[in-house]
């Protein structure tokens, strides 16, 4: 599961590895649950025809997702992942499952803890490559009692306990997530899929493709 990570903010990398700009200013380099983050959906307007209407759009909303019926946006602390084996059946996450609404979550490093010393050293999980990662979420409109619209996201996490990377983190006995990193070629149309083609795209991420640092050790994995 991943609760910390550095969202991807600079406007030269949205531009040319997401096809989006239009940054706001004043974001957070570091996000925990229930920060502010920028996340990439499918473009309002995206369907009507229109060629010069892109189709994918640059929001900006609340790491953990706030669904509808929400009384306030602290739920956004216990909803910034979401399962694949039950995201279509659980009340948080049902509705943006259903209705398809996908998003992508560019993001510079995730941050795990590695256990393997017998105490969590947090680690900083990057693509190998050196280009930001695009995880795979759900995004939600929730509106507050005075009326204002909050946007809100989640990442979608599947089983690690195979993953030759990935399960090197979290406690021994613990069962091995991690998030859905989608490829680059698979954006639009995870974009554009409706919710019965989602788990098509919920796969692990090549561990190949995946390097670790413990920043406090200085040491790569």
């Amino acid at each position: 599961m991943c609760s910390h990570y550095d969202p991807q903010t600079d406007p030269v990398r949205l531009r040319a590895h997401f096809g989006v700009d239009d940054l706001p200013l004043g974001l957070k380099p570091s996000l925990w649950p229930g920060y502010h983050g920028p996340f990439v959906s499918k473009h309002e307007f995206a369907d009507v025809g229109d060629d010069a209407v892109p189709l994918r759009e640059l929001l900006v909303g609340s790491f953990g997702l706030i669904p509808h019926w929400s009384k306030d946006a602290t739920i956004a602390r216990r909803t910034y992942n979401a399962r694949s084996e039950t995201v279509h059946e659980k009340p948080s996450y049902r509705d943006a499952w259903r209705l398809g609404r996908h998003c992508i979550i560019p993001a510079e490093a995730i941050y795990e803890p590695d256990w393997r010393s017998g105490k969590a050293i947090q680690t900083r999980i990057t693509r190998a490559d050196g280009k930001p990662m695009g995880i795979a979420g759900l995004w939600a409109a929730w509106k507050n009692p005075a009326g204002e619209v909050t946007h809100s996201y989640t990442m979608l996490t599947i089983n690690a306990d195979d993953h030759s990377f990935m399960r090197q983190f979290h406690k021994p006995d613990d069962e091995k997530r991690m998030v859905v990193i989608l490829e680059e070629t698979d954006y639009d149309a995870w974009l554009m899929a409706p919710a019965a083609e989602s788990f098509d795209f919920l796969r692990q991420y090549p561990a190949e493709h995946l390097k670790a640092q413990h920043p406090q050790l200085g040491l790569a994995l």
